[in-house]
């Protein structure tokens, strides 16, 4: 089973360019960290409150993108509120979570790698589409979660809370072709599918990335 900073990657990755979708660089950081704090909610690691992120067990996941955050997390002795690690993750920690989530996926034949010289010789990276299967998979979960009234799987749920929070759903599925979703996706959201220890993580987690892009953080 692919994370979700992996699975959020192949959302916003145009399967042409090998780039990702042109959405402000704040709001990927803030999604990939976000998606990485929405898998260790799901592993039981950690949960929160108005006051603090925190964590509930320090067992390793085994998957060192997030082993590497949670760690992060709980050597910090004082008491850190949620919206705040957001910030100082997407700060810190973005760019390499991107890279591993992007360098998994290629080790795995989704992606592959290929480097990129601009004519003012600046490399950068590139990772085209190998296996376009697993990332049509991803995007018709999402795309069938909201134009159909199946019962959905809470997994799905908060993927499509975490990327509705970022603004970016009109990204990935463009052409209008959700323009009379809102209802479903409300209704989606506020869905109480989640177990109790999860829920409250994955909520102030989506109202974190909410609030900054209301108050002008991209």
């Amino acid at each position: 089973m692919l994370t979700f900073v992996e699975e959020t990657c192949l959302l916003l990755l145009d399967e042409k360019s090998g780039e990702f979708l042109p959405i402000h660089p704040n709001i990927l950081e803030y999604a990939l960290v976000g998606a990485v704090l929405v898998d260790l909610a799901f592993s039981y690691r950690i949960d929160t409150d108005p006051k603090a992120l925190i964590v509930m067990d320090r067992t390793p996941t085994g998957q060192p993108m997030l082993d590497h955050v949670l760690a992060r997390i709980g050597e910090t002795t004082e008491s850190t509120d949620a919206a705040t690690w957001v910030k100082i993750l997407a700060r810190d920690e973005a760019a390499v979570l991107q890279k591993q989530a992007l360098d998994r996926l290629a080790e795995r034949g989704i992606l592959k790698r290929q480097e990129k010289k601009s004519l003012l010789g600046f490399r950068s990276s590139r990772y085209l589409t190998v296996d376009g299967e697993a990332a049509r998979e991803v995007k018709d979960r999402i795309r069938v979660l909201i134009l159909s009234d199946e019962i959905p799987d809470p997994r799905d749920v908060a993927l499509l809370s975490l990327v509705d929070a970022c603004n970016i759903l009109t990204d990935i599925f463009p052409g209008g072709e959700l323009k009379n979703a809102g209802t479903r996706i409300k209704q989606l959201r506020n869905m109480d599918l989640l177990g109790r220890d999860v829920v409250g993580a994955v909520a102030e987690i989506e109202r974190v990335i909410v609030a900054a892009r209301a108050h002008g953080a991209y």
